[in-house]
């Protein structure tokens, strides 16, 4: 049964973290060179960003259940696990701020503008508020791509009694 858990651990880490890569070196990259326009690109990257919450969203449940259940059944008691719970809810949490409270406002924002930011006055204040936003969303996907990385770093750390059956 250990196993397992570290198998669910392990898939929906190679997911969530995956996912994140793949979206900021090829998604974007690719919508805005190959877009006729920002504005298409930005609704492509948008749509891409919603399914990438709801990966990480699902992700991050089963890596958190799947780790606290190995801590409860004391099957993988390592201190790192500890660290990884709390990993997991910072990530989740950031993610649901982006998703929540950051893109349903960036929406407004592009909505006010006519649909189109790229469009707008530069000093428009919906279109400076969009630009801030956009910088805050990229601030926190780049904190849950951190987040990932150190659970990826941290995951694989056998308990302590697995490294003493090595040892001796």
């Amino acid at each position: 049964m250990t196993s397992f858990f570290r198998v669910l651990r392990l898939f929906s880490l190679v997911a969530w973290v995956g996912g994140l890569i793949f979206f900021v070196v090829a998604v974007t990259r690719v919508a805005f060179e190959t877009m006729p326009d920002a504005h298409t690109a930005g609704i492509i990257v948008r749509g891409t960003l919603v399914a990438l919450h709801h990966i990480g969203f699902i992700a991050g449940l089963i890596y958190l259940i799947s780790t606290l259940t190995l801590i409860a059944t004391q099957r993988d008691s390592h201190l790192a696990r500890a660290v990884e719970v709390l990993i997991v809810i910072v990530m989740m949490a950031v993610t649901g701020y982006s998703h929540f409270s950051v893109l349903p406002r960036m929406e407004t924002d592009r909505l006010t503008l006519g649909g189109n930011v790229d469009v707008a006055p530069a000093d428009a204040p919906a279109r400076t508020h969009f630009e801030r936003l956009h910088k805050v969303s990229v601030k926190l996907e780049g904190t849950v791509l951190i987040g990932g990385l150190l659970l990826v770093c941290l995951s694989p750390l056998p308990r302590r009694d697995d490294l003493d059956r090595v040892i001796f």
